[in-house]
């Protein structure tokens, strides 16, 4: 029990710390949102409502610029304003910005918040268990070192996780896309816009790095998966 006590505690406090920035985003997105008023985006969201036979999908803009949707931990789902206003000026299409709405509901419906605290948790575990492997194993590699191997690994990990929580909600909303009617054409010409659009400078980092598949990928797997419903809806 003594030997697992450094790994029960590295889990506590990667739970207690997961908790913690739930908490504080929560009151961050409370005090820094407003709901969605767009008659187009609503008309979209109102389909996707009816195919998941809910009364609606609510969504709230976050007022910051960055470009980004997100699923928050309790389950509500953000548009950021810079976001909103690259549609306003006519440089995403309405249908786009649905996409984005219905891979932040994938999120939710699969459980990915729930999920990243137990990821968190386990990665947390790890890396105690790789600085302590470091340390031992290898005499020569000081506290330093062996802190930033086992950083480094558990980062590889965590983005390989992320990596198939981001896949997962692209065929979750292609799916809703396409049974609301929208069709996933939107979705893989906003994921052809995002560089540019974020001024991603990671293209051209190795995909094992990368917290999300590189846009090749993305619609390379939407693209797989269409084929496939499309072909079984035939049979």
């Amino acid at each position: 029990m003594i030997k697992l006590a450094p790994l029960l505690l590295a889990v506590g406090y990667a739970v207690a710390l997961y908790l913690f920035s739930a908490w504080r985003t929560k009151r961050v997105l409370d005090q820094q949102s407003t709901p969605l008023r767009d008659p187009e985006l609503e008309r979209l969201t109102g389909q996707m409502a009816q195919a998941l036979d809910l009364p609606q999908v609510p969504v709230s803009i976050f007022e910051i610029e960055p470009i980004n949707g997100l699923a928050a931990p309790d389950g509500r789902i953000f548009l950021t304003r810079g976001f909103y206003q690259k549609y306003r000026r006519g440089e995403v299409t309405a249908e786009e910005l649905a996409s984005v709405i219905a891979h932040e509901l994938g999120h939710v419906a699969l459980g990915h918040t729930r999920r990243r605290m137990i990821d968190f948790s386990g990665q947390n575990a790890v890396f105690v268990s790789l600085v302590a492997l470091f340390l031992r194993a290898i005499p020569v590699v000081g506290p330093l070192l062996a802190v930033w191997l086992a950083n480094f690994i558990t980062s590889i990990l965590a983005a390989r996780l992320s990596r198939r929580d981001e896949y997962e909600a692209d065929a979750w909303a292609s799916a809703l896309l396409m049974k609301a009617g929208i069709g996933t054409a939107p979705q893989k010409s906003l994921f052809r816009k995002l560089d540019a659009l974020t001024g991603s400078r990671l293209a051209g980092a190795p995909a094992w790095l990368l917290s999300h598949p590189k846009t090749a990928e993305r619609i390379a797997a939407i693209e797989a998966n269409e084929a496939r419903w499309t072909s079984a809806g035939t049979e």
